[in-house]
């Protein structure tokens, strides 16, 4: 990416895009090709668990209702609760993304190959993008986001628009891309574009090498 400094260790890919855009596809066809992959989201996912520390102030900051019967975080409740107010959406950012952030970089710093990818939804947001060598956007269509956000998550309209508001908009996205991906179409046709990208990050891997 423009101005991007050059960075120990393996040639970092930035990979976002909006929520339901498909992301989650395109890393595991990069993790299909033997590239290492560092998701967010599932360290997201790590960080709540039970037993770590961040669940108990999520229970100190909003209460009993946004956990179920067992005392495991309820993420449907959590999400439409933050969704619904920005100062509750910051508040969880606040007690998640420094854990996050910490484990994501951990992580990077662990990865062997060439490159490797790193999925990073609120990458434009969180300035993410300084610590990678490119950016990857995955783009679709707004009304292919709100269908398949409401398909994957059976969320009302309202509700999606609302997760989709939250993030950096896709005008904004695309102008830090290096690279997009259209994943408006099928799944081979994105899977074309995932290996011709490929090819492109192992030579300029070996560049950086």
């Amino acid at each position: 990416m423009p101005g991007a400094q050059r960075r120990p260790g393996p040639f970092r890919v930035g990979l976002t895009g909006g929520i339901a855009s498909g992301k989650s596809l395109v890393a595991g066809l990069f993790a299909d090709l033997g590239v290492p992959v560092v998701d967010t989201d599932a360290i997201a996912r790590e960080v709540v668990a039970p037993g770590e520390p961040a669940l108990a102030e999520i229970r100190a900051q909003f209460g009993d209702a946004v956990f179920d019967a067992t005392g495991e975080l309820d993420r449907r409740a959590l999400r439409h609760r933050v969704f619904a107010d920005p100062a509750e959406r910051r508040a969880l950012e606040r007690l998640l993304h420094p854990r996050i952030r910490e484990r994501t970089l951990a992580a990077m710093a662990a990865a062997e190959g060439p490159y490797l990818i790193v999925v990073v939804p609120l990458l434009v947001e969180s300035g993410f993008d300084r610590l990678v060598d490119r950016v990857l956007v995955v783009d679709c269509s707004e009304a292919q986001q709100l269908a398949r956000l409401r398909k994957r998550d059976a969320e009302s309209t309202a509700q999606a628009r609302r997760m989709l508001a939250s993030q950096a908009s896709r005008e904004r996205r695309l102008a830090i891309a290096d690279d997009v991906i259209d994943n408006s179409g099928s799944i081979a046709e994105t899977r074309a574009q995932v290996t011709a990208l490929h090819r492109k990050y192992l030579e300029l891997a070996d560049r950086k090498g």
